[in-house]
């Protein structure tokens, strides 16, 4: 059998606590249809060695593609976006561009966000027109979800910015959650001021669009959230690496939340203020200052581990990220969907 490419390096991560040795990774078409030992590696058209490790692609669980330059997050080994909420008219055609656009990476993405009327985004001056639906009752909140059901989002992105105007009453948020659960779509909740976590979670949210930093949580809700709830970390917007007030306390959440077994994933909010493009190595470092290890790290800026049938998504980096998670920011090869990446050129 031979395979289309054959990418090797001198070790792997296969989602283990330690590295595999030097490993092969065969592509045919887009998918990933060999892995294994360098020593056993099958022919292939093309074969590359890169001086480094292989590693599953990388995801940024919170971006605002249609803000910056996607294709920049690609080159830097990020092959994966969710896009957590822009208009309509912006984002659809980015992703379905994305599809077959080999220069931009995956992008999922919720569509509009869902607001009170008048509340956050709707109101904002960043914001474009139709960035949000308002949804004023129950009867209006199913009305739009099912409105985006035929986009297929990756989830329906609701607003509870009580700090920023009008939020949703609970019947509505939860005529949000069940109408998007109807259709095997999770909700995810931005969540600022006081008791709006404890509401998002008793209505059945189980993605928080950013680490919770506008109130400390009580250790019951932390309790709850970390047996079924997903938190996005989103750290570096506080202060861009300054130790502000907020950024404090979305630590000590997301500290208690990872200690008591709570799912974190890696995420930026890029598009919001002065935030890198391609792998934000504050947001790593704040992982770190949450409690993470360089493993769990891996895991929550990765998605399932390199194996045959995965979609030939590949970031190569040059040492071993279990020993210096920073390492992720400097990719040195990356596959999207089989097929090479070029480098970014310097000042990219």
């Amino acid at each position: 059998m031979i395979f289309d490419l054959l990418l090797t390096a001198d070790a792997a991560w296969l989602g283990e606590r330690t590295l595999a040795g030097p490993t092969a990774v065969g592509v045919r078409g887009s998918e990933i249809g060999w892995i294994g030992p360098s020593r056993d590696a099958p022919s292939a058209v093309t074969r590359t060695h890169v001086d480094g490790v292989l590693l599953p692609g990388l995801t940024d669980h919170h971006v605002h593609a249609a803000m910056i330059r996607p294709e920049q997050l690609l080159a830097a080994g990020v092959t994966t976006v969710l896009d957590l909420g822009w208009a309509p008219d912006e984002i659809w055609p980015l992703v379905d561009r994305a599809r077959s656009d080999p220069a931009l990476p995956h992008i999922r993405a919720a569509g509009p966000f869902l607001t009170a009327p008048g509340g956050y985004p709707s109101r904002q001056s960043w914001a474009p027109p139709r960035v949000a639906i308002e949804v004023e009752d129950p009867v209006s909140a199913i009305r739009a979800v099912e409105s985006l059901v035929a986009r297929r989002p990756a989830t329906i992105k609701v607003t509870l910015n009580s700090e920023a105007g009008p939020v949703v009453d609970d019947a509505t948020l939860n005529a949000v959650v069940g109408a998007a659960r109807a259709h095997g779509i999770p909700v995810t909740a931005h969540t600022q001021g006081h008791g709006q976590t404890r509401r998002a979670y008793l209505a059945g949210v189980r993605v928080l669009a950013h680490t919770p930093w506008t109130e400390e949580l009580d250790d019951s809700l932390v309790a709850d959230l970390a047996r079924d709830t997903t938190i996005v970390s989103t750290i570096d917007i506080h202060g861009w690496g300054e130790h502000t007030r907020d950024r404090r306390t979305a630590l000590h959440n997301l500290r208690r939340f990872h200690s008591a077994g709570g799912t974190v994933r890696y995420g930026t909010d890029l598009g919001n203020g002065p935030l890198p493009i391609g792998v934000n190595i504050r947001e790593i470092a704040a992982l770190t200052d949450a409690g993470l290890s360089p493993v769990e790290i891996l895991r929550a800026i990765t998605g399932a581990p390199l194996r045959p049938g995965a979609t030939a998504d590949v970031s190569v980096v040059p040492a071993d990220p279990t020993a210096d998670p920073a390492v992720l920011g400097q990719a040195k090869a990356v596959l999207k969907a089989g097929r090479p990446v070029p480098a970014r050129a310097d000042g990219d």
